[in-house]
């Protein structure tokens, strides 16, 4: 089905692998489509528990194709906005599967790759990874990737790293909050199914409804409102045959019907 990526399905997880570790990655217009058409198929296939999004080869994603951003040197304003609009609602999509999504790094996440990473629910990243918002060198910004770069080193480190491209490397990015665990490159994939197992732990509306329980008190003051929200969040929840599933599982000492 695509030119540049490969759809794994094990069980109840799909991995996303771009595949085109010939230039790292990188994505062009047609990778741009075919990541945001595979990223809302999952998102509609019941059987499918946990997206993992990787790439083949040395590099997770080096950013945006070289010969793509020639072209787009000698676009006019109209189709830049057309590229910038389409990768601006791949990373959106990315961002708001409503299942748990991670990004498995290996390498190198550059530029938009480190937008696909910080898009990702959660990250994994093997210490040979390396990370940077270079784009200030190409003098343009990271403005797409930039709501979700943010949102996970927060806008004092933004500042540093959108205007100085440092390169990141894996543990820095785990201090800054970029990926939450960086292993040694063995031991990767075992941590990515680690995190796996426990998330096919958990009711699948309950994830989704968690994920978009934290963008609606994100930044938010703890106000009435808030409150009230949150409290109308959980009895709607409690009213749901998946939580009934759960607690009367919980007590009968069985798995509830989401793990069969």
């Amino acid at each position: 089905m695509y030119q540049t990526l490969e759809i794994e399905k094990n069980k109840r997880v799909a991995t996303v692998w771009m595949n085109r570790p010939d230039v790292h990655n990188a994505f062009d217009e047609t990778l741009i489509a075919e990541l945001t058409a595979a990223c809302e198929a999952l998102d509609a296939d019941a059987s499918v528990r946990v997206v993992v999004l990787a790439g083949r080869g040395k590099s997770f994603s080096a950013g945006a194709d070289l010969n793509w951003m020639k072209r787009a040197a000698q676009n006019g304003i109209e189709e830049n906005l057309r590229d910038a609009r389409a990768l601006a609602r791949m990373l959106r999509v990315l961002s708001e599967m409503k299942k748990p999504t991670i990004a498995r790094v290996q390498g190198a996440a550059l530029g938009g790759g480190t937008g696909l990473t910080a898009a990702c629910d959660i990250a994994v990243a093997s210490t040979r990874a390396v990370f940077a918002t270079s784009e200030v060198k190409f003098g343009i910004i990271p403005a797409a990737i930039s709501p979700y770069v943010v949102r996970a080193i927060g806008a004092r480190q933004g500042y540093r790293y959108f205007q100085s491209a440092e390169r990141i490397d894996a543990l820095r990015a785990r201090e800054l909050g970029l990926v939450h665990e960086a292993v040694d490159p063995e031991q990767l994939d075992t941590k990515v199914q680690e995190i796996v197992d426990a998330l096919v732990q958990g009711g699948p509306l309950s994830q989704a409804a968690a994920k978009d329980l934290i963008r609606a008190v994100d930044n938010k003051p703890i106000n009435d409102a808030v409150v009230e929200d949150t409290a109308q969040r959980i009895a709607q929840l409690r009213a749901t045959p998946e939580a009934q599933d759960g607690l009367s599982a919980f007590l009968d000492k069985r798995q509830p019907g989401w793990m069969a």
